[in-house]
């Protein structure tokens, strides 16, 4: 069988068309109003008909974004294609043809993806990591309740550990009271099926302790602060924490980082029947600090308190979690920048950096200390709701800090996990955020 044809996508800056075009391409490019507009694919007519190839425009420098060719192959047809001409770093292009050509196929007809061959000077090996770990936290959000509840994650994650060749801890339903992990046990017990602490590990005991924490509700009623329909539509993402979590530890093991990789994944359905926990309430958290429910859809942060409580207790270097924990979070930066708290401005600055080559953006925000009485409550340490509705992003991460302790440094990050409009290496849906800036950050330091 002949081999199919590679057909080349040729770079185009704004207003240039390459000099090896032939006379014929040159004029059929201008007569179809291509001057290399920023994401624009133009088919290029060759012999006797035949396709030669696609002119792609990359557009004007400023605001371009580094994951530009992902737009492409959400385009293309399915067939090979190859990079001629100036795509900039080798590594970022043919991970962004690779992010850009995801499609979730579970409950329709597999459609071939447009495939790229092996681009010179790339790292392939960590394109496909990255890629891998995209797909993984991407292909989780997508999957809706009925068929990602608490049990199913939790196989989920088995078989990734699997994968890996790691053993996973888990805890599940009354045991989490046995082993006092009371906040994630109130918040799953309505749930037909039971809450459960995932907990693994991986690399060398003397390494750097490194512990991710993502949350993993499966699906959010709100409980009985029960949300409106429109607020429950995209809830089956609501485990987005857990999914980039899962993504982040794959890129970290495929690369052998230097680290005491921990993860803990609580893993619950804030759901409505007799046992729900209700507004009013107070809980005892694994910390001993008690917590009084200002609001019962304020769930997220519950879990991630007792997980953040046992990731502290070893005194990690640090401690990473992720969540799709506020609204606030997208009121202020919108669906694209994940709010970034931190409490040590070197790791900060360090995660910023490097997710800016790879278009993984995050913004920091303020862990503003004097917001902390917005959380007061009159009969406990702390209520799990800000009053007032002022500054939700920023409360909920002042809610977490009082977890951690003890370790060295501490990051959270309010993410979406969702992309609401298709866009440059991410397509509609599930999608992944701080990934990549995460990785970079420890593979700069743990190499």
């Amino acid at each position: 069988m002949a081999k199919p044809k590679t057909l080349p996508l040729i770079a185009v800056e704004d207003g240039r068309l390459p000099s090896t075009l032939s006379a014929a391409q040159s004029k059929w490019a201008k007569a179809q109003g291509f001057t290399g507009q920023r994401g624009r694919l133009l088919p290029l007519p060759g012999d006797e008909g035949s396709l030669a190839g696609y002119l792609f425009g990359l557009g004007d420098p400023a605001g371009r974004s580094p994951l530009i060719l992902g737009t492409a192959a959400a385009t293309l047809e399915p067939g090979r294609y190859s990079l001629a001409g100036d795509f900039g770093d080798p590594t970022i292009a043919a991970l962004a043809f690779r992010l850009g050509a995801y499609r979730y196929d579970r409950y329709r007809k597999p459609r071939e993806p447009a495939v790229l061959d092996d681009v010179a000077g790339a790292d392939l090996a960590e394109v496909t990591r990255l890629a891998d770990a995209a797909y993984l936290a991407r292909d989780l959000v997508n999957t809706p309740a009925n068929d990602l509840g608490p049990a199913a994650l939790e196989k989920e994650i088995r078989a990734f550990c699997k994968r890996h060749k790691l053993e996973a801890k888990v805890i599940v339903g009354d045991d989490l009271l046995k082993e006092n992990f009371p906040m994630i046990h109130a918040v799953g017990r309505a749930a037909a099926e039971a809450p459960r602490l995932v907990d693994f590990s991986w690399g060398k005991a003397k390494d750097p302790k490194v512990t991710l924490v993502g949350k993993g509700v499966t699906f959010d009623t709100g409980g009985l602060d029960i949300k409106p329909s429109s607020g429950m539509l995209l809830m089956k993402k609501d485990m987005g924490g857990a999914a980039n979590i899962l993504g982040l530890a794959h890129a970290i093991i495929d690369a052998g980082l230097r680290v005491r990789l921990r993860v803990l994944i609580p893993i619950v359905e804030n759901a409505i029947s007799g046992p729900a926990f209700r507004p009013g309430d107070v809980l005892r958290a694994r910390n001993g600090s008690t917590v009084e429910i200002g609001n019962t859809d304020a769930e997220g942060r519950l879990i991630l308190g007792d997980a953040l409580a046992l990731a502290d207790e070893e005194s990690p270097e640090l401690i990473v979690d992720m969540a799709t924990l506020t609204g606030a979070a997208r009121t202020a930066l919108g669906p694209e920048l994940p709010p970034l708290y931190s409490t040590d401005d070197e790791v900060a600055a360090g995660l910023l950096a490097a997710g800016a080559p790879s278009d993984d953006l995050l913004w920091r925000m303020p862990l503003h200390a004097p917001y902390e009485s917005m959380l007061s409550s009159r009969i406990a340490d702390i209520n799990n709701a800000g009053s007032g509705g002022f500054a939700g992003s920023i409360t909920a991460a002042l809610f977490l800090k009082r977890f951690v302790k003890q370790a060295k440094a501490w990051v959270h990050l309010d993410i979406y996990a969702w992309a609401p409009e298709a866009r440059a290496g991410r397509p509609y849906g599930g999608t992944d955020q701080g990934i990549r800036a995460v990785y970079g950050y420890l593979k700069q330091r743990y190499s």
